[in-house]
Parts: structure tokens; C-alpha cells; sequence
């Protein structure tokens, strides 16, 4: 291996140690039911994430959003839903919430599903009703959903094969493993982690068509992530889907939520208007050096 790609490595797992250790601290804190943002009386925007109280995030209304309150509402807006990998929770997104919050994302919220969950397609029905609660409140009909690791897997089934196409405008995904990841084998006791091994019944459900999928996909994956093997595994190749792979050099697994170089990547991916070519395809600006 060449010297800088030894260099590289080593700073990489610098990084992730450093991230694992605070993340440990902030653990805790992401354990317990967050504050909803109250929906506004007169356009059906929601106020900030420390607002006051309001209904338990793993409750659901099925009720569609208000009528017309969407349209006093710019599409830069959107709610967006935050969504934490295996064995974790919504404390991984504390610093990338504050980015999104500091750029005009108000409403800014994360959705806790249980570590005992043993079936993505479970976690996938409760983030549906968790969008459509969230529909209901601020009055918008689209979201926007930014997952990390699993998270972004179980975004894309609830996408894909539950009909969240129509309510998800973006869905950004981080270090997810769309053609499953070997790493751990000894891991595979735990259900969750089985199906997210190449070749899953999961996965080849989400490798089935997906013709007339609205919404639009954008996979960040790194080279460096040792938690995705291959690396490639992050890329997301569909020929149905509205696809932007953003390749990202010099960050590990537990890097792609917090570092700044990709949370300027998602901000920009969750504005972008434009549309996408269908099928994943690499963009000319899409490779992010952060060494």
C-alpha cells in the first residue's frame, strides 16, 4: 500500500475513535422521546426543535396534511427526518441538525426505532407513520429524510416498496449498504445484520423494479469506510431510480454524519431543485476530498 494511502487510513481511524468516543458521551442524551415542533396556526410551518411539546415521535396519525397549507410554504422548507444506523440512535445527528437548523431548516426532527427491532420492513411501516404524522402536523405534503448507514436502507424500503415515493421528496443516505456489507460475519446473529448481508431477501426486494419512483436518491459513500466492504457497497445502482452517488475521500463510517464537508454536501442535495438522470451515475462535482 503507498505511503499515502497508509497516512490517509491512519488519520481516518484517528478520526473515527475520536467521533466513537464523543458519540458514547452524547449517547445517553438521544435515548429519550425529543420535543416536536408545533405546526403554526396560520400556515401549518413548524417551529423550531425545542418548541413546546407535542405528540410521542413513535405515535402516527394517518391523517393526510392540512388542505392547501403546503402552498404558503417554500419548498426549501421541507420537514426533514433524521434517521440513526444499527444499534444507535439520534444523537448521531446532533451536529448535522445544527447545520440544517442554522440554514433554514426549522423543522428538524429524528425518529428513534427500538434496538430490539429484528425486521428492517418493521422499522420501515413505523418511519411511514412517523412522515405521515409529520404531514398532518406542519401541513406539508413532502418531506425530506437524511439516513445514516441502516437508516438509510430502511428509508429507501419505506420509499421503494411501502409508496413513501409520494411523500418523500429526497431521500439523502449515508454510508448505506444497498448491495449489503461483509463485515462482522460474527455479527450475524442479530437479524437486522443478516439482512443486510449481499444477497438478503431485503435486498432483493429493493433490487426489483421500481418503475415511476418520484423521489429523488442521493448516496454519499466513502473510500475509506470500513464498515461498508466492499466500499462500493454504498453506491447505489438502480436503473428505475432518480440516483446522485457523491463519492467522499479521506472519512470513515462514523465520520459521514458529522463532518462538515458532507453536511455542506447534504444541505446542497436536499435544496437542489433539478433533476436527476435515472439510474446511479457518479455527478462531474459529485467526489468530496475531505483529507
Amino acid at each position: 500500500m503507498e505511503l499515502s494511502k497508509v497516512t490517509a487510513l491512519m488519520k481516518a481511524t484517528a478520526l473515527e475513535l475520536a467521533i466513537l468516543t464523543g458519540h458514547l458521551v452524547l449517547y445517553p442524551s438521544g435515548i429519550v422521546a425529543e420535543r416536536l415542533s408545533p405546526s403554526s396556526p396560520t400556515t401549518g410551518r413548524a417551529a423550531g426543535p425545542d418548541a413546546d411539546p407535542s405528540t410521542d415521535p413513535a405515535g402516527g396519525s394517518t391523517t393526510g396534511p392540512s388542505a392547501g397549507a403546503d402552498a404558503t410554504i417554500a419548498p426549501g422548507v421541507r420537514p426533514v427526518l433524521l434517521l440513526h444506523g444499527f444499534v444507535d440512535n439520534r444523537s448521531v445527528f446532533v451536529l448535522l441538525r445544527r447545520v440544517l437548523n442554522r440554514h433554514g431548516r426549522d423543522c428538524v426532527e429524528s425518529l428513534n426505532y427500538s434496538p430490539l427491532t429484528c425486521d428492517l420492513r418493521s422499522a420501515a411501516e413505523l418511519l411511514g407513520r412517523r412522515v405521515e404524522e409529520i404531514r398532518a402536523r406542519t401541513g406539508h405534503a413532502e418531506v425530506d429524510i437524511v439516513g445514516h448507514s441502516l437508516g438509510g436502507l430502511i428509508a429507501r424500503y419505506y420509499v421503494q416498496r411501502l409508496g413513501g415515493d409520494t411523500r418523500v421528496r429526497t431521500l439523502v443516505m449515508l454510508g448505506t449498504p444497498h448491495s449489503g456489507t461483509r463485515v462482522a460475519p460474527l455479527a450475524d446473529a442479530h437479524p437486522l445484520v443478516r439482512q443486510m448481508r449481499p444477497g438478503s431477501a431485503v435486498l432483493r426486494e429493493l433490487a426489483d423494479p421500481a418503475p415511476g419512483c418520484r423521489t429523488r436518491f442521493v448516496s454519499f459513500w466513502s473510500d475509506l469506510d470500513q464498515v461498508m466492504v466492499p466500499v462500493e457497497t454504498a453506491r447505489l445502482d438502480h436503473p428505475d431510480l432518480l440516483v446522485h452517488n457523491i463519492r467522499v475521500s479521506g472519512i470513515g463510517h462514523l465520520a459521514l454524519p458529522v463532518h462538515p464537508t458532507v453536511a455542506a454536501g447534504v444541505l446542497g442535495a436536499l435544496d437542489a431543485g433539478g433533476p436527476v438522470t435515472r439510474g446511479a451515475h457518479e455527478g462531474e462535482t459529485g467526489a468530496a476530498s475531505v483529507a
